[in-house]
Parts: structure tokens; C-alpha cells; sequence
């Protein structure tokens, strides 16, 4: 029972870490990355619609994302999408290809953007607690449901610490790469 428990645990603090990853991926850090574009939804024909799912996405120098829509009657719509995000870039098209110059980040700029990292990895630091926290009260329950001993659940909260330990470690090291990447210039 508690390797079974030890095995959700792990799973649903690996979709955590995952989803960290994802949310990271799409803070700037000064280079061009097509990631930067991930959270940008046009409206294609009434439908909110991924970026990527109307387009090709590429970087042929490293400040420079391309686009180049499937439908070039989107072209505007997607240049609309690009302007209202909040990633501060300035498309610009010539009818077939929106070009997204990457411009430097000021200090400020980079500051603010190492602030959200830390704020994304604390609210993902939490939601492994919360993952901890039901494992615990699983075993707890399970202890006072007479399916496991005292000396099991003793183990099993340990084991439980023992990988959260590690996964908050993981966050940590992802965040502090990413604050790594945006701050050095």
C-alpha cells in the first residue's frame, strides 16, 4: 500500500514539475525562443486558437522569431494576438511572414521577470506541499482504518518527506537556472 502511495505521489509531483517547466519556458530571458510564443491564442474564425496551431514557428538568428501562417488571411489576427500579449514584442509582416524582433531586456525588465520566476516556484513549491499533505492524511487514515501499523506509517511519512525533499530541489534547480538565464546579459 504505501509503494502504491509513493508512486502517486511521485506521479502527480512529476506533472507538477512539468507544468513548471512549461511555465517557465515562456519568460523571456533576451534570446528568441519559439516557446515565448506558447501562451498566445488567436482567434481563428470565433475559436481562441494556440499559435503554433496556425503557423510555423521558427528562430533563424537569435533575436528573431518567424511566423509564417498556414493562412495568410490570419495574418493580421495573429499580428493582433502578438500586440495584446504581455511579452512586449512588436510584429511586424509582409504579407506572408510576421517577423517578432527580440528586444534586449533593461535591468529593471530583467529584475521583474527573475521576481516572477521565484513567485511561479513558489507556487509550484506549494503545490508539492499539498501533494505531501494528502499523502499523509492518506496515511494517516490508513493507520487509523487498522490497514497499516504505526511502524508503516512512521516509514511512509518519511518516504513521503523524502520525496518531496527531492522534487522541491528539483524546482529550485529549474528556478535558479531560469534566473540564471535572464540575469546575465
Amino acid at each position: 500500500m504505501i509503494s502504491a502511495l509513493l508512486d502517486a505521489t511521485q506521479g502527480r509531483m512529476d506533472k507538477t514539475i512539468e507544468d513548471l517547466t512549461r511555465s517557465l519556458s515562456v519568460i523571456r530571458t533576451g534570446r528568441a525562443s519559439v516557446h515565448l510564443l506558447d501562451g498566445i491564442l488567436v482567434d481563428y474564425y470565433g475559436t481562441l486558437t494556440p499559435i503554433n496551431q496556425l503557423s510555423t514557428l521558427h528562430v533563424p538568428e537569435p533575436t528573431m522569431i518567424m511566423v509564417q501562417p498556414w493562412d495568410v488571411s490570419q495574418i493580421r489576427e495573429i499580428e493582433r494576438a502578438m500586440l495584446s500579449s504581455d511579452l512586449g514584442i512588436n510584429p511586424t509582416n509582409d504579407g506572408k511572414v510576421i517577423q517578432v524582433p527580440i528586444p534586449s531586456l533593461t535591468n529593471e525588465r530583467r529584475q521583474e521577470l527573475a521576481r516572477q520566476v521565484h513567485r511561479i516556484s513558489e507556487e509550484h513549491k506549494t503545490a508539492l506541499r499539498s501533494i505531501r499533505r494528502d499523502s499523509n492524511e492518506t496515511l494517516k487514515k490508513a493507520l487509523k482504518n487498522k490497514e497499516i501499523s504505526e511502524d508503516n506509517e512512521f516509514k511512509g511519512l518519511a518516504a513521503v518527506q523524502k520525496v518531496t525533499d527531492e522534487f522541491v530541489l528539483r524546482v529550485e534547480g529549474l528556478s535558479n537556472q531560469k534566473e540564471k538565464e535572464i540575469l546575465e546579459f
